[in-house]
């Protein structure tokens, strides 16, 4: 069991849910105001996404720079965690499947990372392969050699990647990335469970895909929706850290909507109540080997 755990706030993602929740954090000035309150409930690693002003997911350098900007000028510390997911889109036209759906958003390796060369955050995101995403016909696209592309320009930057895996075998080009030497240090895995169809959110899923991480591994675990909660006892009990948040869950309790620091509040009550209590960001630092923050 992991006692010292890091608890990630993931504060809006980019899915459908801001017609689904009253408060979906859209604007920069809300996203980091999202991160600001999930630290100050407890998270050391706030993760990142940006919105336009009516919700639709972004990929626009200058949303991501606003929301870093207050973060880091505000008085709360917090680990930024940009994700670089953005841009793997592909939507399958049923009766033309070479041309791109309306939805697509499909970019190269490099310029998915655009935000993160600017701003250089601690930690982005590198999502470990393709993935039937949904139940449409909406495809994640990120092949072997797309990334050990970005995995070079993310180790070039300093940045240190988070290698999403939502199944298992996204877990074994992750490692196949570590063995090349695209990894600098400690590699940093996150387990993302329950998005159709990659691994359901269950004990035996996460068993599984921790069993082939490297024994240097730092990894954390989530489940979406009404399994977010019980992953967060389940990944502390297997030895991992754990993430919450709006992108991934958008209710407290039945019928009661969340916010992310009510989220981040019931994760810590968790750890609390397994013995184990959720370190500060300069200890979550430490244990990823990330540089003291200035």
């Amino acid at each position: 069991m992991n006692t010292e755990v890091i608890v990630t706030c993931a504060v809006t993602g980019a899915g459908d849910t801001v017609g689904k929740h009253p408060a979906i954090p859209c604007t920069p000035k809300q996203i980091a105001a999202a991160a600001i309150e999930a630290a100050k409930a407890g998270a050391a690693v706030a993760h990142c996404h940006v919105r336009e002003a009516d919700g639709k997911p972004s990929r626009r350098v200058e949303l991501y720079k606003e929301v870093v900007d207050r973060i880091r000028d505000s008085d709360t510390d917090v680990v930024i965690n940009l994700t670089a997911g953005m841009g793997g889109d592909l939507v399958v036209r049923d009766e033309n499947p070479t041309e791109p759906g309306p939805g697509s958003d499909l970019v190269s390796a490099i310029e998915r990372l655009a935000h993160v060369e600017e701003l250089l955050p601690e930690i982005c995101t590198l999502d470990c392969g393709t993935l039937n995403f949904g139940d449409g016909n909406l495809i994640y696209v990120s092949t072997p050699e797309m990334l050990r592309k970005g995995a070079k320009r993310i180790q070039e930057l300093g940045v240190k990647p988070e290698l999403e895996c939502f199944d298992t075998g996204h877990v074994w080009i992750a490692n196949t990335l570590h063995k090349e030497g695209l990894l600098t240090g400690k590699p940093l895995y996150q387990l993302c469970l329950g998005i159709p169809y990659g691994a359901p959110a269950t004990t035996e899923s996460m068993m599984a895909m921790k069993a082939q991480l490297p024994a240097d591994a730092i990894w954390a675990g989530f489940g979406i929706g009404r399994t977010q909660m019980p992953m967060v006892a389940q990944a502390m009990i297997l030895g991992g850290n754990v993430r919450v948040g709006l992108e991934d869950n958008i209710w407290l309790d039945r019928g009661v909507h969340a916010s992310n620091g009510s989220l981040v509040e019931r994760a810590c009550e968790i750890i609390a109540r397994l013995g184990g209590r959720p370190v500060t960001p300069a200890e979550a630092r430490v244990k990823m080997g990330l540089k003291p923050r200035n």
